[in-house]
């Protein structure tokens, strides 16, 4: 196994059996999934709009160079720079260019997870430029010297004792502040941010073609702030946001929300798109969009996984994974975690390094289910172990056992003839490790074709 693979198994034991870690996790998840079951019943048919959503993103797999070129042309006629960006080594560079020659102090940045898998704030902070993030979740992870653990709630592992504990520690709050107190404290620290910051830094749920322009929804209005005051406005969006059309966001907009955390709408929901012009008050001076592959174009070659890609990030598969429910968000080392994270991850950032995050499932189908494009994640997880195996990524004695487990297998005789003492032994010896010290392996007592006999 690779170091990544053994630190997974270490890590998922260590978190699975932290019972108030677990007890956290299923609370918040559990006020997700009745939010999510309520929302879900304001649709008269959901397994239609769900079609229509996947027919969307399909469309665009389709003519996905069309799309990112008109994109481009529309949005760059209106006096915005794009640039593309094909790693995280590439972008950055740009990036902090850019920054540079707009002798930039400080930024603030509105949630994106894009930028996480670019690790924008550490690259930042190696050059002296102060970048503040202002969603409540990601302020608070931020101040934590911690990463999201989650797509859509990246706070989710805390209490609401535990953030309070942190803000006594880090700005001398009352050790029993309630969340409306700290959330207002937040607020008044931010606020200095937003008009002092030369730079605001979004991401985008959608790009949309025909009319050249980035979407944003959020809750908190931290994305307007931060595209308000500064005046330069940096889009930071993975090249698979695209979408054909305005229109499509009527559908795309509320089906994210409702999947995301149970509302009909979010609660801000931006459309950009350009600089100001000079008959406008506000907005920016400048707006820079920077479109990433980072992995993305290798995995549109798969021919079973590239569906993929349709993904619109509302982290419904992690909230019903039961592995995701189990062992956390951190457990997976990547940016993107939970069901979706295990198909993208190996493509993006290496199958030899990451294929152990393939097998992380129960292949219960149930993040399948609930996917509001209609992805079939967990067939895609097969197919990745598939790639796994075939490019020669397991080990011996990987290789050994199932070598081992074919011969038996193919063989009736074998396994009606091998003494039973043998068989437990056998099993014992290869299923011990994998079935691991919680938990006590079954005794074979007698082979399922006898019992089948005997029953007949």
């Amino acid at each position: 196994m690779s170091n990544l693979s053994d630190k997974f198994q270490i890590d998922s034991e260590r978190v699975a059996f932290d019972i108030n870690h677990r007890k956290k996790i299923r609370f918040n998840i559990g006020k997700y999934d009745a939010a999510v079951k309520k929302g879900k019943n304001k649709y008269s048919d959901i397994e239609l709009a769900k079609l229509r959503a996947s027919e969307i993103k399909k469309d665009v797999l389709n003519n996905w160079d069309k799309y990112l070129i008109e994109f481009e042309k529309n949005i760059t006629s209106r006096g915005t720079k794009v640039y593309w960006a094909k790693d995280e080594k590439e972008i950055i560079e740009g990036i902090i260019s850019l920054l540079r020659k707009k002798d930039v102090g400080l930024l603030v940045k509105s949630k994106s997870m894009t930028t996480e898998e670019i690790e924008l704030n550490k690259h930042l902070e190696q050059n002296n430029i102060e970048s503040v993030e202002t969603d409540l979740g990601e302020f608070i992870v931020q101040i934590a010297g911690e990463k999201p653990y989650h797509i859509v709630t990246p706070a989710m592992h805390k209490s609401k004792e535990d953030i309070a504990s942190l803000f006594n520690e880090k700005f001398d709050t009352p050790i029993k502040s309630t969340p409306e107190e700290m959330t207002s404290y937040v607020r008044k620290v931010l606020r200095k941010k937003f008009t002092s910051a030369d730079v605001g830094v979004t991401g985008a749920n959608f790009l949309i073609a025909d009319i050249g322009a980035t979407a944003l929804t959020e809750n908190e209005g931290n994305g307007l702030m931060s595209t308000s005051f500064p005046k330069i406005h940096i889009v930071i969006a993975g090249i698979e946001k695209i979408i054909p059309s305005i229109n499509d966001l009527a559908l795309l907009w509320p089906i994210l929300a409702v999947n995301g955390t149970g509302q009909q709408m979010t609660v801000y929901n931006s459309i950009f798109t350009g600089p100001k012009k000079e008959n406008e008050i506000d907005g920016p001076e400048e707006m820079h969009v920077f479109l990433l592959d980072n992995g993305r174009t290798n995995l549109f070659t798969k021919d079973d996984q590239f569906e993929a890609l349709k993904c619109i990030r509302c982290g419904a598969c992690l909230n019903v994974c039961p592995i995701y429910k189990n062992i956390g968000g951190y457990t997976y080392n990547s940016t993107y975690s939970g069901p979706i994270g295990s198909i993208i991850t190996p493509h993006f950032k290496g199958m030899k390094e990451f294929k152990h995050l393939s097998f992380a499932c129960t292949l219960c189908g149930k993040c399948t289910e609930v996917c509001p494009v209609k992805i079939d994640i967990h067939k895609l997880l097969l197919y990745n172990r598939r790639d796994a195996v075939n490019s020669g990524y397991s080990n011996s004695n990987e290789k050994l056992a199932m070598k081992a487990f074919e011969l038996v297998m193919s063989h009736r005789n074998l396994l009606n003839t091998a003494p039973v003492k043998l068989k437990n032994k056998m099993v014992n010896l290869g299923g011990k490790k994998i079935w691991g010290k919680w938990r006590e392996l079954p005794q074979i007592k007698e082979s399922f074709n006898k019992q089948w006999k005997n029953k007949k």
